[in-house]
């Protein structure tokens, strides 16, 4: 059966991030923030829902991917040149952020801070954040939000980024062209991640 991809839309930030708070439940940085299972829970969907209302949705590169009407994935991308956020859009997140993270905030800081400092210059499509709902992970949702942008970037001969919070997944990204450039240790016992560019074709 078809997967359909689509932009979002305002309406359906809500939507996008619980099948984003799923799919990264157990994902190592989130898990090293806010190691409570029953905050980390309530928090995700609560911040995923303010990245892509406060920034994401203004870079027109939002998707989700649905299977007859539900949904299965979504992925947040910062065009080229867009990936850093404003003050204003900075402001407009942080309540939401402190108020959901409480007192583990400080290390959301020192990893938004190390991504940060190693992001690379040259003009690219960011892949900020791809997650399918664990009930459905496997079943083509991700490779058809992939297949989608990349599209996008080699009509466009523009180069895309990503960083993997998961070694696991670093395999699925290097079938679409991606390769690892470097990795990104948090400091203070913090979990890696690793860089990964792909050229355009």
């Amino acid at each position: 059966m078809r997967i359909d991809v689509t932009a979002a839309r305002r309406a359906e930030v809500k939507a996008l991030s619980k099948v984003l708070g799923r799919a990264f439940f157990d994902d190592p940085v989130m898990q090293w923030m806010m190691p409570d299972d029953a905050r980390r829970a309530k928090a995700l969907p609560r911040i995923f829902a303010a990245m892509t209302r406060h920034h994401f949705l203004a870079g027109d590169a939002v998707e989700l991917a649905r299977r007859d009407g539900g949904l299965g994935a979504a992925a947040l991308w910062d065009p080229p040149g867009r990936w850093q956020t404003t003050t204003r859009e900075d402001l407009a997140m942080l309540p939401t952020f402190l108020l959901a993270m409480r007192g583990e905030s400080k290390r959301g800081m020192e990893v938004s801070e190390l991504m940060k400092r190693h992001h690379p210059e040259e003009p690219h499509w960011y892949l900020a954040v791809i997650g399918s709902d664990p009930d459905v992970r496997g079943a083509g949702f991700g490779q058809a939000l992939m297949a989608s942008r990349l599209d996008r970037c080699d009509a466009e001969g523009a180069p895309a980024y990503l960083e993997s919070t998961k070694e696991s997944n670093v395999p699925y990204y290097l079938r679409f062209g991606f390769e690892v450039t470097g990795e990104l240790v948090v400091p203070g016992g913090g979990p890696t991640m690793w860089q990964m560019w792909r050229a355009p074709r």
